[in-house]
């Protein structure tokens, strides 16, 4: 299992579950359209009036969870909400994913999120034996 492989992994994958942490400390989910770059950066969109918007800004840490029947990947990074000429080009790898995502930008408060990961853990339990391949960055 290499980088290569958790890539093609995740790029086809379109939905995935996001989680953050609320001001409290309280653990929150959403499952969220996603689009991966080669450096497995996760790309996603939100408005701003959402739960995961307010919590990724005050902590940036997340999980993201993406399946495949009995294949996983278990990943953790920090997010960052990108600006200018570096949102535009992320913007581009989500809309080649998400073309709809372009009429998207139409919506009040809409963003996008990029997370780098940190940590990430390949499972596939189909396999005999199962297969379990970690990452840190």
């Amino acid at each position: 299992m290499t980088h290569a492989d958790v890539f093609e992994f995740l790029r086809g994958r379109r939905l995935a579950a996001v989680s953050s942490v609320s001001r409290e400390g309280a653990p929150e989910s959403a499952v969220v359209g996603i689009a991966v770059t080669r450096d497995l950066e996760i790309v996603f969109d939100t408005v701003k009036t959402s739960r995961k918007y307010g919590n990724l800004i005050a902590n940036p840490a997340a999980a993201v969870v993406a399946w495949s029947g009995e294949r996983t990947v278990q990943y953790q990074g920090l997010t960052r909400e990108p600006e200018g000429a570096e949102l535009d080009r992320y913007r581009e790898i989500y809309f080649e994913t998400f073309p709809d995502g372009r009429d998207r930008l139409a919506w009040p408060g809409i963003t996008h999120f990029v997370i780098r990961p940190t940590w990430i853990r390949y499972c596939d339990f189909s396999a005999r034996p199962p297969v379990m391949e970690e990452f840190s960055f």
